[in-house]
């Protein structure tokens, strides 16, 4: 039933429309490996013994909501990793990832999310799926508004970081941020710690990108303005949900319900990585 609603909710909150790879990414690494196809609707990337591939938005954004279609590296994709994620530039970047990592044929992913504010990260939270990633697109989501990040899949969130400022906490809300995708080898530490190798035999993996949709406050560097108005610290227009978005009764209890059944990492309860203490945002609710 759950999950009946999830699909329910997905069709009737995205739009029908989608950003076209042709007009609105710049393709970063890989030359021929990134291919768009469908008219500008699909954008697949491939990941040779020679080099990955990538590409990133054309914009940068100051806060919105970034929804795309992605459907996983089939079979052994052992040390590989597919990225969707948003980041600014330099030593003291912002960025919010989603980031999936390839497992031997018949063993489940890894989704991989991080926070970074100000070059610093080890926010990790690690999940499993409750679907086949590989077998049909499904939607990856980040909301990000200057309250909170929320990280949704099939429209049901696995993860919100709450801006804890007030803590203390680094928030990214100052940089604006590309969105960016890519697929790589990382097979170092990607699959069970490194111990599983990528398998170039089954070369060339590829994972494929769809509808790609931005609902977002476009930053003009030049002008150091916001299309949704204002600046950097004012950069709001009311009519769209997304920039005051919390979770509801409902919502909460999809997120308990994936963090409960599907977390398996957290970086709030790795005792022995952070022996001196956890970050503060750990002693407050996840839900």
């Amino acid at each position: 039933m759950l999950l009946q609603l999830s699909i329910l909710a997905v069709l009737l909150l995205y739009p029908v429309w989608a950003d076209n790879f042709y007009q609105d990414t710049t393709v970063t690494f890989g030359d021929q490996r990134a291919q768009i196809q469908d008219g500008g609707r699909v954008l697949a990337l491939s990941l040779d013994k020679i080099s990955g591939s990538g590409f990133q938005s054309k914009n940068e954004y100051l806060f919105g909501r970034f929804d795309m279609q992605l459907k996983l590296v089939p079979g052994n994709s052992a040390g590989t990793v597919t990225t969707f994620y948003l980041s600014s530039q330099g030593a003291g970047h912002d960025e919010i990832d989603f980031e999936f990592l390839g497992n031997s044929s018949g063993q489940p992913y890894t989704v991989h999310t991080n926070v970074y504010s100000q070059g610093k990260g080890n926010k990790e939270q690690q999940f499993r799926l409750w679907f086949d990633p590989t077998s049909s697109f499904h939607t990856y989501s980040i909301v990000w508004n200057s309250q909170r990040i929320i990280f949704l899949v099939d429209n049901i969130p696995i993860r919100v970081f709450n801006n804890h400022e007030a803590l203390g906490v680094a928030f990214p809300k100052n940089q604006a941020m590309r969105v960016y995708a890519s697929l790589w080898n990382a097979d170092d530490w990607a699959t069970q710690g490194g111990r599983v190798k990528t398998d170039w035999s089954m070369a060339p993996f590829t994972a494929a990108y769809r509808n790609f949709n931005t609902n977002a406050c476009v930053w003009s560097a030049a002008t150091s303005t916001s299309s949704c108005g204002g600046s950097k610290t004012d950069s709001v227009n009311n009519a769209q949900t997304w920039q005051t978005q919390e979770l509801n009764a409902s919502e909460r209890n999809r997120l308990r319900w994936v963090q409960q059944k599907y977390m398996i990492y957290n970086y709030c309860a790795d005792a022995k990585r952070f022996s001196q203490g956890f970050s503060p945002e750990c002693k407050r609710s996840r839900f």
